[in-house]
């Protein structure tokens, strides 16, 4: 007799109800809609957000299809393109009143049109690459040599803090397009500030030189560091893009380095090329400076420059600071909320050493006097921190004030983001359309409908009932493998489409074994039920080993490759894992549902089997 026990028969339903269940999503595609985020670090979407896009689309007579709110963002369903292009404009109108100056970024996106009783139990629709979804393509150049310049900039102020630490007269620092130039009056203190700067910035190879009666000290960047930079510009870049493509509220971004000094960005599903560009475009910066006391006292603003300072209560005040930059934000390695030595919240700020050094001087000379952190995106300032120096501190510092948790959160983050280490270009730009991905994955539907149909009719044809098993349970491998896609949130791709056509090859190949197996048993002169016992059994070991050492060769491919060979891999492996199931447990699960129970069994529907003695006849 051939029966699972019951527990084992309710574990492979209840998969199977969750296979369905997570497959679902993947039917109801997308619908238009547009996305409501912030444009700027240092301002949050607002809490009544929501109810303000639904008063505004009301009062403008737009139907939508349900408000989607989380973290970052506030998205509108609509059932048409039309609905979607009327509603941006009036949603752009309610929250950014000045074009000029906008505060949110409204873009237009597409959202899953699931029902939201699969939403509610996280059951979402696998995501679509850039092939299958429609979307843009970036190919960013870092500009290298603005990077090395930029380092150079910086170390220009460094040097001049040392040698007044150190009491050397020099008769002024210059930046002579990739080099240094420090001028001295007398040998003397130029061989003092070779050997200084030879121990503070090793990175620097020096060579003295003569300009007339001005002796040189030409300073320029190794090789060795000058890749540092160079690399390190790069992924620092990387991590600020993955920042600013968030505010888009792309899922599945490809944002990943490509050659030396390039950035390839690909954004699956986003239809507002114009606002995608805007956003990678965008430059950013973070300086410190020393807030004028003089100019705060008076009201006067003559020879300072004027920042708004964006209150708790919504209220905004402007802070005079001083024109001297006391430091810029490539200084900062990094900042952490923290909690001061009386328990209340506080943000941990790390510089490097250099700018620790100038941290100190500057620190030591203005106790009690605040001091202004000023964050710069599209040409504008705004003051995220002004506080009051308490005591002198280098490169570790923390930033003390009312702040509640979230705040302290908050500013460290804007404090750590934000800023790109080196311009960058858009040197190509490529635009897939939505149409054209619709017909990749109408292919890509239809070469997998056309096997699996072909598949169907051969194995039904060649093994009769146990053919018909075969193809249940070649279904739900597909169904499972789909589902498991889904529930990851993975990203499917042409070739992902590619490798579940595979899958399905090679989970085929596992009933064969199965069947011709128990072919084999009831040549032998096995009992029908004794043939279907020995074959599942006797078959498990072959189809073990043979996934084994396929799943082995697709974990290589996972781990070695990386973009369309890795999309292979992953949905490769996973079919691998849903065919072994599906195969071994499923068919067998049916199998047993038919011919277990039936005591008297003569004969299996399993195709002709060809035995010895009717060879022989």
């Amino acid at each position: 007799m051939n029966r699972y026990p019951l527990w084992k028969n309710l574990l492979i339903l209840v998969v199977l109800f969750f296979g369905i269940v997570y497959t679902l999503p993947n039917f109801y595609g997308e619908v238009p809609a547009v996305q409501i985020s912030s444009a700027k670090a240092t301002v949050k979407l607002p809490v009544d957000a929501r109810d303000r896009v639904d008063a505004a689309l009301r009062q403008a007579g737009i139907p939508h299809d349900g408000i989607f709110t989380d973290l970052n963002s506030v998205r509108a369903r609509f059932t048409n393109a039309d609905q979607q292009l009327k509603a941006k404009d009036v949603i752009e109108h309610t929250f950014n009143p000045d074009p000029k100056d906008p505060t949110y970024v409204v873009a237009l996106n597409l959202l899953s049109a699931s029902p939201k009783w699969l939403t509610a139990i996280h059951a979402l629709p696998m995501y679509l690459g850039l092939d299958l979804r429609g979307g843009v393509h970036f190919l960013l150049q870092v500009d290298m040599q603005g990077a090395i310049t930029k380092r150079l900039d910086s170390t220009t102020s460094d040097i001049r803090t040392m040698l007044r630490e150190k009491n050397l007269r020099h008769g002024g620092i210059t930046r002579d397009g990739q080099n240094l130039v420090v001028r001295f009056r007398d040998n003397d203190t130029r061989d003092q500030a070779r050997a200084l700067l030879r121990d503070r910035l090793p990175e620097l190879q020096l060579a003295d030189k003569t300009d007339g009666d001005d002796l040189l000290l030409i300073g320029s960047l190794t090789l060795q560091s000058q890749r540092k930079i160079q690399e390190d510009a790069v992924k620092q870049n990387i991590t600020t893009l993955n920042k600013r493509v968030n505010e888009l509220g792309v899922a599945e971004p490809v944002i990943q380095q490509q050659g030396a000094d390039r950035i390839v960005v690909q954004l699956p599903g986003v239809q507002d090329v114009a606002k995608a560009k805007d956003l990678i475009g965008r430059t950013a910066t973070l300086e410190v400076r020393m807030v004028d006391e003089a100019a705060l006292q008076s009201g006067s603003n003559v020879g300072v420059d004027v920042f708004p300072e964006r209150r708790k209560d919504g209220s905004v005040l402007p802070i005079p600071v001083k024109k001297q930059v006391v430091l810029t934000g490539d200084r900062f390695n990094g900042a952490d909320s923290a909690f001061d030595s009386n328990h209340q919240p506080a943000v941990a700020v790390n510089l490097d050493a250099a700018g620790g050094r100038v941290m100190l001087d500057i620190t030591r000379e203005n106790i009690g006097k605040r001091m202004a952190i000023i964050l710069f995106e599209r040409n504008k300032g705004e003051a995220i921190s002004v506080a009051t120096i308490q005591g002198e501190f280098s490169n570790r510092f923390q930033i003390t004030g009312q702040f509640t948790s979230e705040e302290t959160n908050q500013l460290s983050i804007l404090i750590r983001s934000g800023s790109l280490a080196a311009p960058m270009e858009i040197i190509e730009e490529r635009t897939i359309g939505p149409s054209l991905g619709a017909e990749n994955i109408k292919k890509g539907f239809d070469s997998t409908l056309w096997g699996f149909i072909a598949i169907a009719i051969f194995m039904i044809v060649y093994y009769a009932v146990f053919g018909l098993i075969s193809v249940a349970a070649l279904a739900a491998n597909l169904m499972l493998l789909l589902a498991l896609l889904s529930l990851m949130q993975a990203t499917l791709t042409l070739p992902g489409i590619a490798a579940i056509a595979f899958t399905l090859g090679m989970a085929i190949d596992a009933n064969v074994l199965i069947n011709e197996r128990i072919r084999e048993e009831l040549r032998n002169g096995s009992t029908p039920q004794a043939a279907i016992s020995a074959g599942y059994e006797r078959a498990f070991g072959t189809i073990l080993d043979s996934n084994v050492t396929t799943l082995i060769a697709g974990i290589a491919l996972l781990i070695f490759g990386s973009g369309p060979v890795r999309g292979f891999a992953v949905v490769h492996c996973l079919g691998i894992l849903t065919s072994m199931f599906s195969s071994v447990m499923v068919a067998r699960m049916l199998t047993n549902f038919i011919y277990g129970r039936r005591r008297k069994l003569e004969k299996l529907a399993i195709g002709q089997v060809w035995r010895p003695s009717a060879d022989k006849a």
